[in-house]
């Protein structure tokens, strides 16, 4: 289990070495969409706008407002996976969603306020559950002997685990969306990238380690959620009621996050002319792109309210790795044929960085279409997200022209 947090944090830090050197020759609003323009063409860059429209972004805002609101039931003692409670982590799923949609809506001064706060809420709150429990180490004795024999290990079971892993590493793209609204982008894109990379790495490593010192795998495998089983079992109730509120905390901060960063592709999709003009306006009171987040907010909201966090989680990772990889892979032919490509910082490790991200990326997709119980709900995210190129030619006659 462990392996699979150390290799999803150096498939996602080899994403984040390449995507600064990327970054810092591209500082614009929409990140991975641009470098996929500038590498390959408008054709797969309009596919991952249309694919962020359709798909991407609203499984993702449905995802992370379903952990916030399964920990808002748990910490007022209500079991979230028995009715009614199923069915009231829609509803507050879906409020937190447009909550946050006009927070953002109203400000960016607003939405990075309340992101800036959360985050440093939420690592605080991390730390001090990893703090605790590795502290009772020495009395619980830890579960740190592998459960399963040698020679065990299979490949398409860890593909698919890794999914997961790669949905909470998942963020360290999200501030090139932003591009064009960071100070000194040139310096401070790439430093992003790749230290808050590190960190997350950094932070979920420690808190796996953490819960394996309180919890077995077998009772983690069984655990609807992990960390306020790992407090219930250190500290009794108050610290379930304490956990929920740092994970809430997180899952806003993410939430915040996401909404921030989301529609700013669509933004500049519209601004690029691949979509309708009237999501590329600039809200004149409040100076936001408030089309696109109205739009991804109402998104979000209709998603949640139809799907399970296990399926939005799964949709929004199948749907945007494809598109990481090619905003990596962009790095090759934009050196080689770039005549004005002048990045201020050079990728660390390239070629072997991109390389391997890609790879991995392979390797996961293909294991998905290996697994009988996992293809069927791969090729159908494909499919919506091929159905685009039904669009394209009508979209780029309709607004170009």
């Amino acid at each position: 289990m462990l392996a699979l947090w150390v290799f999803g944090g150096i498939v996602a830090l080899c994403g984040a070495l390449t995507l600064a050197e990327i970054a810092s020759a591209y500082p614009e609003t929409g990140g991975v969409y641009v470098y996929i323009r500038e590498g390959w063409g408008r054709l797969p860059a309009f596919l991952f706008g249309w694919a962020e429209l359709v798909i991407i972004r609203a499984a993702a805002l449905g995802a992370i407002s379903t952990t916030f609101a399964e920990y808002l039931l748990r910490s007022f003692g209500h079991d979230p996976s028995m009715a009614p409670y199923n069915q009231w982590v829609h509803y507050v799923a879906a409020i937190a969603i447009a909550i946050m949609g006009v927070l953002n809506y109203v400000g960016v001064k607003w939405g990075t306020l309340v992101q800036n706060s959360l985050t440093v809420l939420k690592c605080a709150g991390l730390l001090a559950i990893e703090i605790v429990a590795l502290a009772a180490l020495p009395h619980t004795g830890g579960h740190f002997t592998p459960v399963a024999p040698a020679g065990s290990f299979g490949f398409v079971p860890f593909a698919l685990a890794l999914t997961s892993v790669l949905w909470v590493y998942d963020g360290w793209a999200d501030v090139s969306f932003v591009g064009g609204e960071v100070k000194d982008p040139e310096r401070n894109l790439p430093k992003v990238l790749i230290f808050g990379t590190l960190a997350v790495i950094a932070l979920y490593l420690l808190a796996n380690i953490a819960y394996l010192s309180v919890l077995s795998i077998d009772e983690m495998r069984h655990s609807k959620l992990v960390a306020a089983d790992v407090a219930q079992r250190l500290i009794g109730e108050p610290g379930v009621a304490a956990v929920g509120v740092i994970v809430m905390l997180s899952a806003l901060g993410t939430l915040a996050s996401s909404m921030l960063t989301g529609p700013r592709i669509l933004f500049a999709m519209a601004t690029d002319g691949l979509l309708f003009r009237r999501l590329g306006q600039v809200q004149p009171r409040f100076q936001t792109p408030g089309a696109a987040i109205l739009l991804a907010t109402a998104l979000g909201v209709v998603f949640v309210m139809l799907r399970t966090f296990e399926q939005l989680a799964d949709t929004f990772v199948t749907a945007i790795i494809p598109f990481y990889a090619l905003g990596v892979a962009a790095i090759f032919p934009l050196r080689k044929k770039r005549a004005g490509y002048k990045p201020a910082v050079r990728a660390l490790g390239y070629p072997i960085a991109p390389v391997i991200f890609v790879l991995a990326i392979l390797y996961l997709l293909g294991s998905a279409l290996a697994d009988p119980t996992a293809r069927i709900p791969t090729l159908a995210i494909f499919a919506v997200i091929f159905s685009g190129l039904l669009f394209y030619p009508w979209i780029n006659r309709t607004i170009i022209r």
